[in-house]
């Protein structure tokens, strides 16, 4: 089917996956609504893309080699061992991923949105409204404009979401995740192509190099573990949201240090705790499973529509999964039904099946820790498989194939 005037709201990775899927699929008018005031804030996180699935998406053409990548082809678990300088691996896997930058892959994909897409930055929308054959967008300031479909890419507060389905918001999951980019990469193990695992009691933290942008690495890292019960941030928590360097109380970050200082192989825990304040910020973990993808003129990408706890190493292959697999379904169909029914067939199930493995490795990983002093690599190997596999005895680590063969 060819024609129709689109929506995107939301302009990150996914909404500008998005409008590429909207636009190879044929629609005739895109507009991308972004909320943030000229380019996105350059996150400062790390993304890995599973190596067979970024093969994927290269085929699909939603990533390039050009993408500014950092190669990572081990992973190493480690607890602290005394004085042991990296501490003791309590298992290693392979780990065949290509490690991102969020600012760097974003910056990609929306170079490669055509130009006669309108990307409007500043966009602020605060509802949008279905009818029969379309729906409207209502901006901040008051202002409608009427679309044949909206798309939401507005992430896990969407409000694309809210319409659709109507009090479907995130659970907490009860921990946060504690993140932060330190440009001290010297001494890495393995001349930096290994991520590492540092583990404790109640939580774990993960280590990798990513690209800079500039040519150079910095090191990328992120500690879940759940927050002391101080007055007044616990139960914030509960209604989705994140804490920006300038919210992170005295109390949270000097248990955060004290916990790192503690626990962590004292080269880990130096590069952690010298990492500049200001490239530190605190995500609170969320999940959420949606029932459909697709309600009338409205349909879901990414984290606005499944919301799966990141464990997982999936979430931004998902978003760019979503957006391939509307344009597949777009350029199958005849009609708004047959393309709208038939990507919800697609990728329902999946995120489904994401949200799931993702509980079960925050429960294992952080909820409910082994006990790592007696871990070595069979019973890691085994902790590992018991988390890891569906009920089809296949994994989605690293996100689910789109290939049918395989899931």
């Amino acid at each position: 089917m060819r024609g129709g005037s689109i929506a995107v709201v939301g302009g990150s990775i996914a909404g500008c996956a998005a409008a590429l899927a909207a636009v190879r699929g044929g629609a005739e008018r895109v507009t991308v609504l972004e909320r943030a005031d000229a380019e996105l804030r350059d996150r400062g996180v790390g993304i890995a893309l599973q190596a067979d699935r970024y093969e994927e998406l290269r085929a699909a053409g939603y990533v390039t080699p050009e993408m500014p990548w950092a190669p990572l082809t081990r992973r190493v678990w480690s607890a602290r061992d005394g004085d042991a300088e990296y501490g003791r691996a309590v298992g290693e896997q392979p780990f065949p991923f290509r490690a991102y930058s969020w600012g760097s892959l974003w910056s990609e994909l929306r170079r490669r949105v055509p130009e006669d897409v309108d990307y409007r930055s500043g966009a602020v929308v605060t509802t949008v409204e279905a009818d029969a054959d379309g729906a409207s967008v209502v901006f901040g300031d008051g202002r409608r404009e009427r679309f044949d479909l909206v798309i939401g890419a507005d992430g896990y507060r969407s409000v694309v979401r809210e319409a659709m389905f109507p009090g479907a918001r995130p659970a907490y999951a009860g921990y946060v995740g504690w993140r932060g980019t330190s440009p001290d990469v010297t001494g890495l193990p393995s001349e930096g192509r290994d991520a590492h695992n540092i583990v404790f009691p109640g939580g774990h933290c993960m280590i990798y190099r990513i690209p800079d942008g500039k040519g150079a690495h910095v090191l990328n890292w992120v500690l879940y573990t759940s927050p002391p019960r101080i007055d007044g941030l616990h139960p914030d928590l509960r209604t989705p949201t994140s804490l920006p360097p300038g919210r992170l109380t005295s109390e949270l970050t000097g248990h955060l240090r004290a916990l790192v200082a503690d626990h962590f192989p004292p080269f880990w825990a130096a590069k952690v705790l010298s990492t500049p304040a200001g490239t530190t910020f605190i995500q609170p973990i969320y999940d959420l499973e949606v029932p459909h993808y697709t309600s009338g003129r409205l349909a879901l990408v990414g984290d606005a529509a499944s919301v799966a706890r990141p464990h997982i190493g999936g979430g931004s292959v998902k978003a760019l999964q979503d957006a391939t697999a509307l344009e597949a379904a777009w350029q199958d169909g005849g009609s708004w039904k047959e393309i709208l029914e038939s990507y919800d067939t697609r990728r329902g199930p999946v995120g489904a099946a994401m949200v799931g493995l993702a509980r079960r490795m925050g429960a294992a990983q952080v909820e409910r820790t082994p006990d790592w002093s007696s871990m070595e690599q069979s019973r890691f190997d085994a902790w590992w498989r018991d988390q890891n596999q569906g009920s089809d005895g296949r994994s989605g680590f690293g996100g689910h194939s789109m290939k049918p063969a395989d899931g």
